[in-house]
């Protein structure tokens, strides 16, 4: 298959070219990103919908990716908890090649079929799951295997990819394909394509932690208050909440450990 992520760049001799040109041309080219994505909601949003419907019986989100794929998916993985208080292991991230991957290469990772499957096993899933693969070219074999495995175990199976036509793309029940074009340095997925990829996995981890009820308004309410900037954040929002004072609510949240919990408690007792 023809990869348009591997096509050649627009630009050429890069190396002749002035700070500002390179600046220019890599906003130019990221600015077809949200273009792309755009183009693709409504694909999206059939993936979100089905998964959500699991998510709320207690079903589970994995990511799965190599290299910058993989990495991408653990950011947004690991984020879930502090952001909207969910436990650790509702949003699961998983990259070819483990932990050590995420900060340094493993060679040859992704080109095992069927070390992406083992390594979804090893967190017991089950048909209420959901497995998303990420990669960009679409033909990772770590990722397709796994969501090869996924679908014959009924594990509900998304895919973010950057190439049309992939074997990823056909392999998922829900490809969200985001066709962003040739890279400004040839080749190089973790610029567009890894933009676009990061830009779907917000999308739907907050589109789904919404849904489930982790957002109130517009705000974070069961975010995990970790440093002091999320406390200031935390008692500023019990003020709005609550009418109280700055004191009052930093209190009434230290006490309760939560946004949410914090108001409700002030609204029954007032």
């Amino acid at each position: 298959m023809k990869k348009i992520t591997e096509s050649e760049s627009h630009y050429a001799d890069l190396e002749k070219m002035s700070t500002n040109e390179l600046l220019k041309g890599i906003n130019q080219e990221d600015a077809k990103v949200h273009l792309a994505i755009e183009s693709i909601i409504p694909q999206i949003e059939s993936f979100i919908d089905q998964a959500f419907e699991r998510m709320k019986n207690g079903g589970r989100l994995f990511y799965i990716g190599a290299g910058t794929s993989g990495r991408l998916g653990i950011v947004d993985a690991s984020e879930c908890p502090p952001t909207f208080g969910v436990p650790h292991g509702v949003v699961i991230g998983i990259i070819a090649g483990g932990d050590t991957a995420i900060r340094k290469a493993v060679e040859f990772a992704e080109d095992d079929t069927e070390q992406g499957w083992k390594d979804l096993s090893e967190h017991d899933i089950k048909e209420n799951d959901i497995v998303v693969g990420i990669a960009a070219s679409g033909t990772t074999p770590y990722v397709i295997g796994a969501i090869n495995e996924s679908r014959k175990n009924g594990v509900l199976t998304g895919a973010i990819t950057c190439n049309p036509d992939s074997p990823l793309a056909e392999a998922a029940e829900f490809p969200m394909v985001a066709i962003v074009g040739p890279e400004f340095v040839t080749g190089s997925t973790r610029m567009k394509s890894g933009t676009a990829q990061k830009l779907i996995l917000n999308m739907i981890s907050t589109t789904l932690m919404i849904k489930l009820g982790r957002v109130r308004g517009n705000r974070m309410v069961d975010m995990q208050l970790s440093n002091d900037k999320l406390v200031d954040r935390g008692t500023k929002m019990v003020m709005e909440g609550t009418g109280l004072s700055y004191e009052e609510a930093n209190e009434l949240l230290r006490t309760h450990g939560s946004v949410r919990k914090a108001v409700d408690y002030h609204q029954k007792k007032s």
